[in-house]
């Protein structure tokens, strides 16, 4: 009970902190850019809390804590909106009267905010804490696996797989992915003597891409870093929100390119898992977890679907190229199919997510 009760509280921690960054940033661009916000709710379903601000803001806590939003006043349109709520627009102050510039700006700085705020929580946290250091030093070797049967053992440090060299940890996990079952031998350095040992590299588990992934089947040793000084911190919490995009849409590529099984695609309920797994190791490990997911949530808004900002976005630059919107009834079916996906990638994670809880396998036992 006390697990669950930390994973709730952590997921909707995270979560929540995440939604608000991001629904921040559309409410902040709307106010500077001259547009009134109707509504800034976090989380869906009746209210559980709302008050009005005196700028006639009405902000809300709902009771599903699987996002948000801030709807601008005159966002509807006049297309869309009902003669009672064209009488209640304020000249100036609504979305749609706006030029094409400002209301990109407005959707466009939800995701900005993600990862800006991926950029101070790395930078507090090597300012306060450093930045983990991976050592190319074995820690520990799975039994039964390449690595246990060609003799590796904890403190060996692989300085080259075959003919090509590894002078880092990342260097020998990116020369082991991507020969699986190769026959090859690790040169290593054992308490200062330089050792040979043949092996045949194994397969990682669970693997459903077009091609494998290579695996040994050991961890490398980390080391705690040392606080830096803010400005270092700056500049590696930059190098940190830069690299961790990079990775992630690598990440995405390789699912896309089938180097990687889509199954790996997790939803919330395995953010939920991995927030109280995280939550366990500290409020340190939480907040770089925060930060690598509020990446991921603005890459994820910025993709090109018509219902996430990215599909707005690319509808304002046509309108922008054009010098008109793009119709309606291309926008309303663009908007039908991103909901259609958007629905279809939700479903289908939390199929994985459920699978990986071997939830089907116990349903399955049970009905044998």
């Amino acid at each position: 009970m006390h697990d669950l009760i930390r994973t709730l509280l952590a997921f909707v921690v995270v979560l929540g902190v995440l939604v608000f960054i991001h629904e921040l940033g559309h409410y902040l661009a709307a106010r500077w850019r001259g547009v009134k916000v109707e509504t800034f709710s976090i989380g869906f379903g009746p209210p559980l809390l709302k008050w009005q601000d005196r700028a006639g803001t009405e902000w809300r806590v709902g009771p599903i804590p699987l996002g948000g939003f801030v709807k601008p006043h005159g966002f509807e349109g006049p297309d869309e909106a009902t003669p009672e709520q064209q009488a209640a627009w304020e000249p100036g102050r609504t979305f749609h009267d706006k030029p094409v510039l400002s209301r990109a700006i407005i959707i466009l700085a939800g995701p900005v905010f993600n990862f800006l705020l991926a950029f101070v929580l790395f930078t507090i946290l090597f300012a306060t804490c450093g930045q983990p250091q991976v050592k190319n030093e074995i820690g520990a070797v799975m039994a039964g696996s390449a690595a246990a049967t060609a003799g590796l053992k904890p403190g060996d440090t692989i300085t080259a797989v075959g003919t090509q060299a590894t002078p880092s940890a990342t260097s020998v996990q990116q020369a082991i992915a991507g020969d699986p079952n190769l026959a090859t031998v690790l040169h290593v350095k054992r308490n200062g003597q330089d050792v040979t040992l043949p092996v045949t590299i194994g397969t990682a588990p669970d693997s459903g891409a077009a091609k494998p992934s290579g695996q040994l089947g050991v961890t490398f040793v980390t080391e705690a870093g040392q606080p830096v000084s803010l400005p270092v911190a700056v500049v590696d919490g930059a190098n940190a929100t830069w690299s961790t995009t990079v990775q992630t849409l690598d990440g995405l590529w390789q699912i896309i390119s089938g180097r990687h099984t889509a199954r790996d695609l997790g939803g919330p309920l395995r953010i939920a898992q991995l927030s109280g797994q995280v939550a366990q190791y500290g409020f340190v490990s939480l907040l770089s977890f925060m930060a690598l997911l509020s990446v991921n949530l603005g890459l994820i808004n910025l993709f090109p679907v018509p219902i996430l900002d990215g599909g707005r976005l690319v509808f304002y630059l046509a309108e922008a190229i054009r010098g008109r919107p793009v119709p309606k009834k291309i926008q309303e079916v663009g908007f039908q199919a991103g909901f259609a996906l958007i629905a279809g990638l939700f479903l289908f994670s939390t199929f994985n997510d459920l699978s990986s809880f071997g939830l089907f396998r116990w349903v399955a036992s049970l009905a044998g």
